[in-house]
């Protein structure tokens, strides 16, 4: 098989140093978010430790939107 032929698997296991690096902020921070509850606590296979791919998208949609500025609010106070 050709390397161009090759499919990409994308892991659904993720250490905490690569479920970090998805979600775009440290270990430092993921541990933090996983503190407060905002991230979901890992998956243990034998002695791996691993954040489920889906769990961290869900736990990501579950996040507050920051809400744009609207230059009529200063306009309405």
């Amino acid at each position: 098989m050709s390397t161009a032929a090759r499919v990409r698997i994308e892991p659904r296991g993720l250490s905490k140093h690569d479920a970090a690096a998805y979600i775009g902020i440290s270990a430092t921070k993921f541990d933090q978010l996983i503190a407060d509850g905002r991230m979901p606590a890992p998956k243990r296979i034998d002695g791996r430790v691993l954040w489920d791919r889906f769990d961290l998208d869900a736990a990501w949609d579950a996040l507050p939107t920051e809400r744009a500025a609207n230059p009529l609010d200063n306009f309405l106070r």
